[in-house]
Formats: C-alpha cells, structure tokens, sequence
C-alpha cells in the first residue's frame, strides 16, 4: 500500500513569525497517520527544521539548479537543500515553468541532480485552460511525465502531482471524472516505462484543494494525496485536508 501524503507549497510566503503556524500544525496532528511535508521558502527550511524538533513532518524545499554548485547568482543546490535539513524539493511547478520558461528536460535535470543528492523530487505537470479546452490534456500531461521524469527515478525517490494549471488559486476544480482520467493516465503510463515499480509512485492532486472538497478528491482511485497551495498557509486549513486524507 502506498503510504498517503499531504504536501503543502508556501510559495513566496512566510517569515519567521509565520512559523507559529507549524508549530500550530504540529499540536493539532501530534501522531499522523500519514506522510505530511512543508515546502516553504529556502529562508525559513532551516528554521522549520529546527522548529518541528522530533516531529515526522518532513520540510522541502520548492525547487533547485541542476549543478551540485557554481557561478548560479541567486539559486541554490540540491545538496544545499539537503544540508539546510531538506528532505523533498518541488520540481517542474506550472509557476515554474511559466514565469521562467523551465523546460521538461531542464526540469529532467533537476530531478536527476535532486536524486543525487538524495531528495525525492515532486514532480509537477498539469494542462493550460486551453488544452482542456482543446482537449490535449493528456498529450500534455503525457508529454511532461515523459520528459520532466529521470529514467532512473523509483516509487521511492519521486512523487508525481498532477496540478491543472487553471485549477491552481482560482476556485476552480476539476470534475472527479476529469481527476480520475488523468491521474489513471499517469499510473498506466508509470507502468508502461517502469513495470511493477508503477505502483510504488504517488500520485498527487493539486489545485485548489480545499477542506470542503478534499474528502471526495481523496476517494478518487489514484489519488494518494494533495499538493496545496494556499490553504497550507494556516493550520487551520490545513488540518482538515490532512484529517479528510487520514480517512480517505
């Protein structure tokens, strides 16, 4: 069985103060029942670290270069994660690959150097409003699990989100049929690239996971947990979607 997780993206949000939030996430999921990660901004993953003390919810990072080091101005590295007590690193997020042009080989690389340094990647991919429209999300999808995903990735060392671009901070969700589809996609075609190891990955949802619709996107098959924006800022919402999972 695959062990279910909840993974929360802060974004380009958060200070130190905001750290009362974990500490608030911790008292209100003591002894969880599930796999929980916190990918806050690279200034506070030390922070978060130290905070969380012996608690099992792991910090990552939201992305990194492919070079372990170098003359890269403003990034960090995956073994610069790893050493800051990074345990994870988002890769390939729709913000990403917008706002900087990222590539999927380029985001190929990144997960290949994240491996290397012992982080699993979280993979994202997801379909524009205008694919869904055209009807191409699954040449999408398809497109990015086959190029943004190391050959050499396992159940193990990678996670996949799915993320429809225009489900993401806008309300918008897709249907459960429209869940199932995709992420049924991406497990048969796991399966077609890497055998049996196909059901060792996890499949995430992201986009617009809120605690009103999360219990009925987790009894969706292949769904093995959430990627959440903005309602991972507060315990308060936070919480709920990690109770609806624990029960799902």
């Amino acid at each position: 069985m695959r062990r279910k997780l909840a993974a929360g993206n802060w974004k380009m949000n958060g200070t130190a103060a905001d750290l009362a939030e974990i500490a608030a996430l911790i008292a209100a999921n003591p002894a969880p029942t599930i796999d929980l990660l916190i990918c806050p901004p690279a200034t506070l993953i030390a922070q978060m670290v130290w905070s969380k003390k012996n608690h099992p919810l792991a910090v990552g990072g939201q992305d990194c270069h492919a070079k372990a080091a170098g003359a890269h101005t403003g990034d960090i590295s995956a073994p610069m994660l790893a050493a800051a007590g990074a345990s994870h690193v988002i890769l390939g997020h729709s913000e990403r690959r917008t706002d900087h042009g990222e590539t999927d080989a380029q985001v190929r690389a990144k997960a290949q150097a994240a491996l290397a340094a012992g982080l699993p990647g979280v993979i994202c991919m997801g379909e524009t409003r205008a694919a869904r429209a055209a009807g191409t999300t699954l040449d999408v999808v398809g497109r990015q699990l086959a190029g943004s995903t190391p050959d050499t990735a396992t159940g193990a060392t990678a996670v996949i989100a799915y993320e429809p671009v225009w489900a993401i901070g806008t309300g918008l969700v897709p249907t459960l049929e429209q869940i199932a589809e995709v992420h049924g996609f991406i497990r048969a075609e796991l399966a077609r690239r890497f055998g049996a190891d196909a059901q060792a990955f996890r499949i995430l949802y992201g986009g617009s996971v809120k605690p009103g619709n999360a219990a009925e996107i987790f009894a969706v098959a292949d769904v093995d947990g959430a990627l959440v924006g903005g309602a991972s800022l507060k315990s308060a919402d936070f919480s709920p979607i990690i109770a609806a999972l624990s029960a799902s």
